[in-house]
């Protein structure tokens, strides 16, 4: 079982750094929307491995709360990338 959770930090950390790259080099504002997005859904996931790993349930609430915020951020950007017109 740990052998699992080790390879799926490591696919969610793959992840992450090419999300965070997509954020930092997007030629576009919403190229950069979407990776801080896809960020967001990747950072939920690793709390649910972690929760997965610990056998706790405390973690599901952060999870939901983490799940929240990025998708109300995510609609605010795109909110935002419409009215501005790009």
């Amino acid at each position: 079982m740990t052998a699992i959770v080790v390879i799926a930090y490591v696919l969610l950390s793959i992840g992450g750094a090419a999300f965070l790259t997509r954020l930092v080099l997007g030629p576009t504002l919403p190229d950069r929307v979407l990776a801080l997005d896809g960020f967001a859904s990747t950072l939920t996931i690793g709390v649910v491995v972690a929760a997965f790993a610990t056998g706790s349930a405390f973690k599901v609430a952060i999870v939901l709360v983490v799940a929240l915020v990025g998708f109300v951020g995510a609609g605010v950007m795109a909110r935002f990338v419409e009215r501005r017109g790009e």
